[in-house]
């Protein structure tokens, strides 16, 4: 969405070039102003979401203007554009509260990309700070007995000068955890910065979180300040820590114990206080003696776990949550909000839901969609599901533990008695027929196609069976067995 961005330089024909490629080729509405004390007083007036000024400016410099700004707009991110080699005039702009530092001459990509970053910090926190989570909050709803011991966890270790290690599947709202400790802690007035360690290319990492020198490497025209100093005094966000190299774990791990980092191609070290919290789904216990990942760096990271459970887990949270995200994603919509009927809720709540909590906002949001504003059918979550990759219903029968059982039988009976394989292949072939039938919705033609085999073995194998009585025929017993009750549920 466009933005309004605020651009402090007194040079008008650089000003209008900045204009020119935030306004035309972004369509982002740009406000020009060519003094520091008159860029001072437009921040008071009007509310920018990005500000861009210049190192030397009449009226006001550019770090005194960049401090003044910060104090009177913390969560708004401002830009330094200098000309200055200096690493210090860098450090002291970020040290006074600067979002990033650009050297003259700027590319047109390289400002749209720090921009465009920006801007995506400048949203998250004003959503912070007025309290409209918008999904910061899609992880709390409910009252499950795993997410309050989760609530009260956030709220022990929040304000804690600690590291912190989230983990969870994916899905379940790990970054929205960050955001809680990060909300309720005694960082939340400086940045929140967030990087996904799994969504950016192994060379580049290492510049997004330490940043680079001019000439580092090919294609470093320019110095860039990483993410590190991006949130000094704040909360660095490290989100899939498990898909670090060794190398930048190595880094990582320095940055940590000595609170200071080494851009790419200085020798320099830069004080840092930063706030680590990372997050990962993976094992990192079983990457440890695999030399995935380092023993020293994971007892550094989790001075404190937090454990999402999984949406399974929670089922008793599900109806709260579809209520909430039919009521965020309608107002989105501008649909009514559609009533939910109860089959269709109990239907959800018997899915497995690998993708957690953000698959069932897609598919309520998909719903909304497919309902028209009117009520929310159980053929319409069917239609979803049966659309939707791992939605399928878990098998009511519990064939493991019925395996389990025969073998124990068949290990204690009398040679000639033991009819485990039979039994257990009889049990299982009731089952599949069942389960394709059901999913088919009793289409007899598609479950035979499914099952690959023709609609008259399959008509005869539902006779055989009597899938169409109240009650299926015996399976094969042992004399000693005939009283073995059938586990189907």
């Amino acid at each position: 969405m466009p933005a309004e961005i605020l651009i402090i330089e007194d040079d008008r024909s650089l000003a209008m070039l900045y204009r020119t490629a935030l306004a035309s080729t972004c369509g982002h509405r740009v406000t020009l102003v060519h003094d520091g004390l008159d860029g001072l007083k437009m921040v008071q007036e009007r509310d920018f979401e990005i500000i861009l000024t210049d190192f030397k400016l009449p009226g006001l410099d550019g770090l005194e203007l960049i401090e003044r700004i910060h104090q009177l707009k913390p969560f708004t991110p401002v830009i330094l554009i200098t000309s200055s080699v200096s690493a210090d005039t860098a450090i002291e702009a970020m040290k006074r509260g600067a979002y990033d530092c650009l050297m003259k001459p700027v590319e047109f990509p390289e400002l749209i990309e720090v921009v465009q970053k920006a801007l995506a910090t400048s949203r998250a926190h004003s959503r912070l700070a007025i309290g409209e989570t918008k999904g910061a909050d899609l992880a709390f709803v409910g009252s499950s007995r795993g997410m309050r011991q989760l609530f009260k966890e956030i709220g022990l270790i929040a304000a804690k000068p600690v590291t912190v290690l989230i983990r969870g599947e994916t899905g379940t709202g790990k970054e929205l955890v960050a955001q809680a400790l990060y909300q309720h802690s005694d960082r939340k007035q400086k940045p929140f910065v967030i990087v996904n360690c799994a969504a950016i290319p192994e060379t580049l990492l290492e510049s997004e979180l330490f940043g680079h020198e001019r000439g580092a490497f090919t294609g470093a025209g320019t110095r860039r300040i990483g993410r590190f100093e991006q949130a000094d005094h704040g909360t660095l966000f490290l989100d899939e820590i498990g898909e670090l190299t060794p190398g930048t774990q190595s880094k990582l791990l320095r940055a940590l114990q000595e609170k200071t980092i080494q851009r790419l191609g200085s020798n320099e070290s830069i004080p840092v206080d930063v706030r680590v919290v990372a997050a990962t789904h993976r094992d990192l216990e079983q990457l440890i003696p695999q030399r995935q990942f380092r023993e020293d760096l994971y007892y550094r990271l989790s001075d404190a776990t937090l454990s999402i459970p999984p949406l399974r887990e929670r089922r008793e949270d599900i109806p709260d949550l579809i209520a909430h995200f039919i009521a965020r994603h309608s107002s989105d919509l501008s649909i009514s909000q559609p009533a939910v009927l109860p089959d269709a809720v109990k239907y959800l709540q018997e899915l497995e839901w690998p993708g957690n909590v953000r698959q069932l906002q897609s598919l309520v949001r998909q719903a909304i969609l497919a309902s028209h504003g009117y009520a929310i059918t159980l053929e319409i979550v069917r239609d979803l599901c049966a659309d939707t990759p791992g939605s399928s219903k878990k098998s009511q029968f519990p064939f493991r533990e019925y395996v389990r059982q025969i073998l124990e039988k068949s290990a204690a009976a009398a040679p000639g008695e033991a009819l485990a394989y039979a039994r257990a292949t009889h049990e299982l072939e009731i089952e599949l027929l069942r389960q394709s039938i059901e999913l088919a919705r009793g289409n007899q033609s598609l479950a035979a196609r499914w099952l690959g085999i023709s609609r008259v073995t399959l008509r005869n194998k539902l006779n055989e069976f009597g899938l169409g009585l109240e009650d299926p025929p015996a399976p094969p017993a042992t004399p000693k067995e005939t009283g073995l009750e059938s586990t189907l549920t």
